[in-house]
């Protein structure tokens, strides 16, 4: 056999060999990733919560300054007569499916929260996207003295499939 054919198929062969290798070291650290992420499965339920809070606070605040601060103020205070509090009511710290539909349709009624009545007609934000309405939802319902559930996105795109939007 030629020396430059034997030597041809010797860096072949090493080049092989080598590629082998590399493709069985990458299952060796995709292995090692694995059996390292174990652990944070075993997280406890409430670390998950509030990673997620922390996110939805940030992102919720950004939609709520643009869409709600004008109308519910910085404080969730409202304005009397007009605009209703969005602190220590049912209608933001109870049903989840009662506020995203004031959120997402809107409201026309005039609601009553510790005896006064606020007439001011809110517009539906139903063009926003379920992960901004999760946000700003989760946002309200855990400002101005609020503590309740975070609202998932998968949790708005299940209301937007189940009402009369």
């Amino acid at each position: 056999m030629p020396p430059n054919l034997t030597r041809l198929k010797t860096v072949l062969f090493l080049l092989i060999l080598g590629f082998i290798i590399s493709c069985n070291d990458g299952k060796k650290d995709k292995k090692g990733a694995l059996e390292k992420e174990k652990p944070s499965i075993l997280k406890s339920p409430g670390s998950d919560t509030a990673t997620n809070l922390a996110s939805y606070m940030t992102k919720g605040k950004k939609v709520y300054s643009q869409y709600c601060l004008v109308c519910h103020q910085s404080s969730g205070s409202g304005v009397s007569g007009l605009n209703p509090p969005l602190k220590e009511t049912e209608y933001v710290l109870g049903s989840k499916d009662r506020l995203l539909g004031i959120i997402l349709n809107g409201s026309n009624v005039g609601l009553s929260i510790k005896g006064t009545t606020y007439s001011n007609a809110m517009p539906g934000f139903g063009t926003l996207s379920d992960e901004d309405i999760a946000n700003v939802a989760s946002y309200i319902r855990n400002s101005f003295g609020n503590s309740a559930e975070p609202i998932t996105p998968e949790e708005v795109t299940g209301f937007r499939s189940t009402s009369d939007l």
